[in-house]
């Protein structure tokens, strides 16, 4: 029987409603009744039975997560705090503790590494584990041919309660893009399996949109050609896709629909960069708003240098990113000559990219983003021991010109917002220097 088996057996274990649940253990007596958890604002002190609810929120904050009670309302992650109070207005609101979440990630990631070491991290709250050659998961049990591979998966899930508290769902499939499918089919706390021969049962009658990689813009022009569901997709002629959506993409709808998919599983990779960003709950003006601004910009650079020393990272390519309010996006970054992750290096180099742009409108989002990353300990291999470099030493990327403000679009006030001095934040408070923590 285990002959009969896919050479490849992958699993993908999404943790149930991640930030909720971890929310839950600490409150249990909210188990049960419609939770969201977004924005940021914290949540003061509340008499038992008295919590923040949805109604009384205003601003333009997100949802991060919501129990599944909260789902059942038509609340998902992403929809803004506003419209998801019209829906569930007596919802309770708890902010996102992100140093909470990060912890318990770690926990459930070491408690599935206990039996299946072949991990591939996909963020907070999810991974893909190759059980391919995991003892055991070969044997059959009973008829099953696939009973080995059960409960293997059972156990792992097991496992993870035990370290957690907390429930995840697992698929299990011949690929990645079927894992991923699987996992979301039995939610919360789910267990499937699906091999090549349960496609026509188990994933064509589902949407196209439930293939990982089909987003909205695609699935609407699927729509148009009369492709509603993956079982449509598998038998639309793929010469047809290719002319529609170019050789490539046409090729690969063609192939995820009859569940092929032959990536690895990728038990290490590097980052591209590192980012943090914000947006406000209220658009901000460039003079009205200089403090809060410069303090927001100061967190945002020391935040970016405690992550990219918790890393192990070094950057030299640093950026910044900004929204405004009618929702035009600028982007500008610099190189600077040594790699950094120093809050002192980061926040200068970012406030030298603010000055060639014209700051005439109200600000609803303010990023910073360092990229061009090296590994901490090749860069203290270099030849130089000298300290990285500050705003003097920065100069533009490779590729992209420097630009400059059109004359008199940029006048002293608005540079100040971010120009503090080298050593202080905006309110002249000491920025920190040195490692971050």
């Amino acid at each position: 029987m285990a002959d009969r088996l896919p050479q490849r057996l992958i699993a993908h274990l999404d943790m149930d409603a991640f930030y909720a649940s971890v929310e839950l253990l600490r409150r249990p007596e909210l188990r049960g009744l419609p939770v969201v958890v977004g924005g940021r604002r914290a949540v003061g002190a509340v008499v038992e039975g008295d919590w923040p609810r949805l109604q009384d929120y205003s601003g333009r904050g997100v949802v991060t997560t919501a129990t599944y009670e909260a789902r059942a309302m038509g609340v998902h992650s992403g929809m803004g705090l506003m419209k998801a109070a019209a829906l569930a207005p007596r919802a309770i609101l708890l902010p996102a503790d992100f140093d909470a979440y990060r912890q318990m990630s770690r926990r459930f990631k070491a408690a599935v590494a206990e039996r299946a070491p072949v991990i591939e991290d996909r963020g907070i709250d999810e991974i893909y584990i190759d059980l391919s050659d995991v003892p055991g998961v070969r044997e059959p049990v009973g008829h099953d041919p696939l009973g080995g591979a059960r409960a293997l998966a059972q156990e792992i899930k097991n496992n993870v309660r035990r370290a957690t508290g907390l429930s995840c769902s697992i698929g299990l499939a011949p690929n990645k893009l079927l894992a991923k499918i699987c996992s979301d089919l039995d939610k919360p706390d789910g267990l499937t399996v699906v091999m090549a021969e349960d496609l026509p049962a188990r994933i064509w009658p589902l949407p196209v949109r439930r293939i990982h990689g089909v987003g909205p813009k695609a699935a609407a022009r699927l729509e148009a050609m009369g492709v509603a569901t993956v079982g449509d997709l598998a038998a639309w002629p793929q010469a047809e896709l290719v002319a529609a959506f170019g050789a490539a993409h046409g090729r690969w709808l063609h192939e995820a629909a009859w569940g092929r998919d032959d990536r690895p599983v990728v038990t290490h990779s590097e980052p591209v960069s590192i980012s943090r960003e914000t947006t406000f709950e209220r658009d901000l003006h460039p003079r009205a708003d200089r403090e809060v601004l410069g303090r927001i910009f100061t967190r945002l650079c020391e935040q970016v240098a405690a992550d990219l020393a918790r890393k192990g990272y070094r950057g030299r390519t640093i950026g910044i990113k900004l929204r405004f309010d009618d929702f035009h996006t600028v982007t500008r970054d610099q190189t600077v000559t040594l790699p950094t992750q120093e809050a002192r290096a980061i926040r200068a180099a970012a406030g030298a990219c603010l000055k060639r742009v014209p700051l005439n409108r109200r600000l609803r989002l303010l990023g910073v983003r360092v990229g061009n990353l090296q590994r901490e300990d090749a860069t203290r291999a270099g030849p130089t021991g000298r300290r990285q470099a500050s705003v003097g030493a920065a100069k533009s990327s490779p590729g992209a010109p420097e630009r400059r403000p059109a004359a008199g679009s940029v006048g002293p006030d608005s540079l100040a917002l971010f120009d503090d001095p080298p050593d202080t934040d905006s309110l002249g408070e000491p920025l920190r220097s040195g490692r971050a923590r």
